[in-house]
């Protein structure tokens, strides 16, 4: 955010910080290293807020929850806004020397009003007011979320909806207030900071800009297309319309993980030829052409990873891989001689340290430096910097060393995917702590507190459908339908439920969700389905 792809803050200001807002994230199943790091905030006194549709593992942890309706955070996010400048709690010190856009924003807010959010979100006003007051007032404050911002149509603009908050109020840019975006897998903060985003070079170097071109051209030794490429939504779209024919998939469930999974196999087997890369033989792989078996990146190779608060640390290789599969590495470099390029003898060592030489937040990170450390997070420009614990200090340096954070004008709009008399509940979709993703890596064993594919509902929402804990129901959107046992909850309100993403093989809940996505990010809106349900 503020042109930086990752998380403002260290995991040790969330222990240590006054106020704490949980939003769209259930951290103590999804995320439960980080949930740790925020526990000992609470314990050392913290005040927390959960932003949640359902009062979840984490919920029941906090002061407050806020039970807002799936879709509706944008609303909720101005409300708190207007809130804030009409109790005159705005940070205008801070507005006036590092922002942009405040008066027009200012406008923009006006008309979601406490009673106007509660009618939209269903929070009910005093509560949208306590949290506004509460963040406005704290001397420090961590603003936290996850795929429950994300996985929506309009995903860019509910985050940059909290970041307005975050410039009302001052709580970014110094030690203790951050805005922190929760990383959903073990490394994709580092997959995105080597490049693997359609519009950016490692670095989080823009593909348009033609210095930063030419610099990866000079030692890539081959032309870099000027435009973005496109995201994973977009390809199958192109997919659809022939303008791919081909693909290589490296660990990636796509005919599990993408939403309408229906729409996505189809498309998946009427490619021409499809190779697939992975650690397991997944639902994608028996799709496949040519199917390359992977190494385990975390015990079989050697290289990084870096974590969700920028920390760049070492993996080392500690056994072989099994029978005939291959580090990533070495099949990626065997492709290429294949393919008449000696890139000759891979080692992860010098690769990385080609990335240095590429990428400035990079530079000074050298493997002895990082095993030294015990890690070190990002910028990191030379071989003397300790690492950044917490990123945009610059908002507050007198003179503004760049151009000011703007405020973005964003309005709510409701799920694509209307409720109806034909589909009169709201499906949500989301991670336990007992399973991974799509359950390739974790469905293979058993878990004392696995409940496997199950749709969660209320006790009152079971007794308006006649059913009871165990029954098996009959779950259909407008894009198929799917069978699943009932397990019951307090978590849940009347008309909302839950299922979680990690037994596709038993119950695929991506045959029912949508594949409307975010025009900025590409993000499908797996949290807001319309479903009805029938007993069998």
């Amino acid at each position: 955010m503020f042109g930086a792809g990752g998380g403002t803050s260290s995991y040790e200001e969330i222990e240590t910080t006054d106020l704490i807002v949980l939003w769209g994230s259930n951290a103590r199943s999804a995320h439960p290293i980080f949930f740790h790091h925020l526990l000992t905030g609470v314990h050392n006194g913290a005040r927390m807020y959960a932003v949640d549709p359902r009062r979840t593992e984490s919920a029941k942890w906090a002061d407050v929850w806020l039970g807002i309706d799936v879709g509706s955070d944008i609303a909720l996010a101005n409300a708190v806004a207007r809130e804030i400048i009409a109790a005159g709690l705005t940070n205008t010190a801070f507005i006036e020397h590092a922002t942009s856009g405040f008066d027009e924003f200012a406008a923009a807010v006006e008309p979601y009003t406490l009673d106007h959010a509660e009618a939209i979100t269903g929070v009910p006003a005093q509560a949208i007011r306590s949290l506004a007051h509460d963040y406005a007032r704290a001397e420090t404050a961590q603003l936290c979320w996850t795929l429950g911002i994300t996985e929506h149509h309009n995903a860019t603009d509910n985050v940059l909806a909290l970041i307005n908050l975050a410039l009302l109020t001052g709580h970014v840019g110094r030690y203790g207030s951050g805005l922190v975006p929760i990383r959903g897998q073990n490394n994709v903060q580092g997959g995105g900071d080597m490049g693997a985003l359609p519009n950016k070079l490692p670095g989080f170097q823009d593909v348009v800009d033609a210095d930063a071109r030419a610099k990866f051209e000079a030692v890539y030794e081959t032309a870099i297309p000027p435009e973005p490429g496109w995201h994973v939504t977009q390809m199958f779209d192109a997919m659809e319309r022939g303008d791919i024919t081909a693909m290589y998939i490296v660990g990636e469930n796509p005919a599990q993980s993408e939403a309408d999974t229906g729409r996505a196999v189809e498309l998946l087997e009427g490619l021409d030829f499809l190779i697939v890369q992975d650690l397991f033989l997944t639902k994608t792989a028996h799709l496949a052409d040519v199917v390359l078996p992977a190494a385990a990146g975390w015990a079989e190779t050697d290289g990084t990873v870096t974590s969700s608060e920028r920390r760049v640390q070492r993996v080392r290789k500690a056994l072989d891989p099994p029978g005939e599969a291959r580090d990533d590495l070495a099949i990626l470099f065997a492709l290429a001689s294949a393919m008449g390029h000696d890139w000759g003898t891979p080692d992860a060592e010098r690769i990385w340290d080609e990335l240095r030489g590429l990428s400035p937040m990079h530079a000074g990170m050298s493997y002895e430096r990082i095993d030294q450390l015990g890690g070190i997070q990002w910028p990191c420009p030379a071989d003397d910097h300790p690492g950044t614990r917490f990123l945009h200090g610059w908002l507050w340096e007198d003179p503004l060393p760049r151009e000011p954070a703007p405020f973005s004008v964003v309005e709510w709009a409701p799920p694509v995917d209307p409720l109806s008399d034909d589909y009169p509940i709201r499906l949500t979709t989301g991670r336990r702590l007992d399973g991974y993703n799509t359950g390739v890596q974790s469905g293979g064993y058993r878990s004392p507190i696995r409940h496997g594919a199950v749709i969660d509902m209320s006790p009152e929402q079971a007794a308006d459908l006649g059913a009871v804990a165990g029954d098996l129901v009959r779950v259909t959107s407008r894009r198929g339908s799917i069978e699943v046992p009932v397990r019951l909850t307090d978590g849940l309100r009347q008309g909302l439920v839950f299922m979680a993403i990690h037994s596709p093989d038993d119950a695929d809940v991506n045959t029912l969700t949508l594949d409307a996505w975010d025009p900025k990010s590409g993000t499908a809106e797996f949290k807001a389905t319309a479903v009805r349900i029938e007993t069998t």
